[in-house]
Order: C-alpha cells, then structure tokens, then sequence
C-alpha cells in the first residue's frame, strides 16, 4: 500500500492487485494517470457521465468517485483492485458502475479519459464502442508513456472518431486529446477467425486475446506435450482462446475442463471455440472470469495446464505467474499435476521444485520447457510416545 506523496492523489491510499508479499518499487499508479486529472475539465466532471477506459488499478475511480464513473474495460482483476482501492479508503463499492468490455455503453459521456492499452486491437474495438455514445461535447482525453503512443495509436483515434493532436511529455506520459467528427469508417471486425494447423479446428478471437492472429510458438510446442487419460477437473489457467483446453478435452475424454482467465474477451473466445470445434463437449466445459484460481476448492482439481504470463499490463513481472503456482498446489488434489510452459531463461523449474518438492522436465527445445509437478502427499513428523519408566522400587 503506498501514499502518492507530492502527487494530485496524495490523499489516497492505493495498492497494486493482488498485492505484492515483498516490497516492489512497482505502484498502483504513474506519470500518465496524473496527467490526466492535472488536465481534464474539472467543470466537465460534475455533469456527467464520466467514462474511464482500462483504469489497470482503480486510480482514476477512486479520485473521481464523487461523480460515479463508469469504468469500461477487459480485466476482472482491474475490476478487484479498484474494489479494494475504494474500500481502504472508504469510499462506497458502488460509486462505480463496471461495464465490461463485450458489454454495450449505454449513455453519452461529458468525459471520457482513456488509458491506452498494451493490445492496439482492443483500444481500436473500445474506439468503436465509443464512436457510439459521444458527441462533438465529449471531452476525450487518453494517456500512456510516452513510448507507448505511436502514430498507429494516434491514426487509431483519427479514423474512428475524428481530429486528433498530443501534448507535450511531462514526466514520460503524454496526452492524446481527440474531438469527435464523426468520420466515416467500416464497422471493426470483431472477432478474427484462423485455421489451426494440423486440426480442422477454426479459432475465434475478441481483439485482446493473446496471439489473436495465430497460434504462438510456445502454446503449439505445449498442445503437443499436454496430459491425457485423466479424469476429474482440468483447469485451463489464463486459458487466452482456449486452445489448450480444447486439445485437453480431446485428449481426456472423462475429464471436466475449466477455462479460465481474468480477460472477458478470452473466456469469451474459449466459449466461442469449443461450441464451434467441440459442440458436443459443452456440457463438461466451464467459462469462468476470475483471478487465478480464485473461489476453487483445495484439493479438488485433477491438473492446471498453463502458459503463465511474465508480465502485467505494461509491467515485467513473474508475480502473477508465482501465484498461479501457488494457487496450484492449494487446489490440486494429491497427485495431482500442474503442466506449464515457459521460455527456458525464466527459472521456473527452481521455483517448482521449490513449493512442490519435485519438478520434470517433460519436454524441451531451443526456446521453451515444458515442466510438470506433482502435488505429493504432506510429509508427517511421525509421532514418538513418550515412554513411561516405572521404578518398581518405589511402588507401594
């Protein structure tokens, strides 16, 4: 938890979500988010609505939870972080109304302030969504570091909603401010579609789903070296579109499979997928938006297949992937497996064999491993009777 000490949100308390167990110089907030407030039409605000779009810890809400924003965007865990922001410094849970990004905008916003997302595909599909409800009043304001605003980023806004111009970089963020004109423009695609090779399978993606255009080289090497014959719960951890769980149902045909992931659009892909390619497997498939392997029972998983990710949003970091794993083994039943894949420089064998007690290799090539732990039974300290000695001497 941190004080934005000489900040405009000086008076918060915010924390990065899920919070760190060690000290981390990352925050839960930066130089763009700041630039926004320092800079939007505060007169604008108080009439309404207010949109935020991708608001990654609940920083913008939580400052301007007096007007009850509208915060717009494809991430659950964003949705949780800003819970938990408003709540320790005791602003009402429903100062915001989240709206989820496959989810259709309703109003027409005084200001929208928009942080750029990581994927240009989903700020394109947001734009559209946009181009919906505003107006040639909307103040639309977006901000990123500087090195994340490219002239793809600003073409983006200039041909969906209409003239646009940047500022100037304070403290490596910058501002895009856009008027809306409404130009002309072909309705986006949302969902792109590709063939995967080697099966007659069609996959389907929203545009923030990992990999939208192809199938990556680490998930292809993994679909191939993936557990079979099992029975009881699988699940797909970050499970992008699915197709790892796709190629888990084929290959355990007894096995429930979970596909989760804390992105809207990619469980939202997974669904799409399997009814298209597995129709007849739906009833033991579950979609489910959530952060890790929250609200699972201990002990009540079979395997957790995963391709864990190394950073969150803009930030490097194997934090997320060690919770997974810690998630893991809380929830795999004893002999049970979790099966990940990961660029062979990350070191995650030593973390396994760490928290499980054991980790194999099961298949590796010039870029990629393929590791497996299982969750073995909890060693005992066996325990010693303490044995009681009788002097018969002394015995009446």
């Amino acid at each position: 938890m941190s004080e934005l000490q000489g900040s405009v949100f000086s008076h918060l308390l915010l924390s990065r979500y899920p919070e760190f167990d060690t000290p981390t110089s990352l925050q839960a907030w930066d130089a763009a988010d700041e630039y926004l407030m320092n800079t939007v039409d505060k007169a604008l605000l108080a009439k309404g609505p207010v949109f935020i779009l991708n608001d990654t810890f609940g920083t913008l809400a939580c400052e301007l939870a007096m007007f009850n924003p509208v915060s717009y965007g494809d991430s659950y865990v964003s949705e949780l972080a800003t819970l938990r922001n408003l709540e320790q410094n005791s602003l009402p849970r429903d100062a915001v109304t989240f709206i989820d990004a496959l989810s259709d905008l309703r109003s027409t916003p005084a200001v929208v302030l928009i942080k750029v997302p990581k994927t240009l595909a989903l700020l394109e599909y947001q734009l559209h969504a946009l181009r919906k409800v505003v107006n040639a009043d909307t103040q639309i304001i977006a901000a990123a570091k500087t090195r994340d605003i490219h002239t793809s980023t600003i073409q983006l806004f200039e041909k969906i909603l209409g003239p646009t111009h940047t500022s100037l970089a304070w403290k490596k963020a910058r501002l895009i401010f856009c008027q809306f004109s409404q130009p002309d423009v072909e309705p986006m695609d949302e969902v792109m579609s590709w063939p995967l090779d080697g099966t007659d399978y069609i996959i389907d993606n929203y545009p923030n789903v990992f990999s939208r255009t192809a199938l990556d080289i680490g998930a292809r090497f993994f679909s191939e070296n993936l557990p079979s014959g099992l029975s009881g719960t699988i699940v797909d951890l970050g499970c992008g579109n699915g197709v790892l769980g796709l190629r888990a149902l084929e290959l355990n045909p007894s096995a429930e499979v979970i596909f989760r992931d804390e992105s809207y659009m990619a469980v939202a892909s997974s669904r799409l997928n399997v009814e298209r390619n597995r129709p007849g497997d739906l009833e033991r498939c579950f979609f489910e938006a959530d952060h890790s392997l929250a609200n699972i029972d201990r002990n009540s998983l079979q395997a957790v297949i995963c391709n864990p990710p190394f950073h969150q949003h803009h930030s490097v970091t194997d934090y997320i992937a060690w919770q997974m794993f810690n998630d893991a083994k809380r929830c795999l039943a004893i002999g049970g497996e979790l099966r990940i894949v990961g660029n062979r420089h990350l070191g995650y064998h030593q973390k396994l064999k760490r928290l499980f007690g054991n980790c194999e290799m099961v298949a590796s090539n010039k870029k990629f491993v393929i590791l497996r732990s299982v969750k073995a039974p909890r060693k005992r300290t066996p325990r010693v009777e303490t044995e009681t000695v009788i002097d018969e001497k002394n015995v009446d």
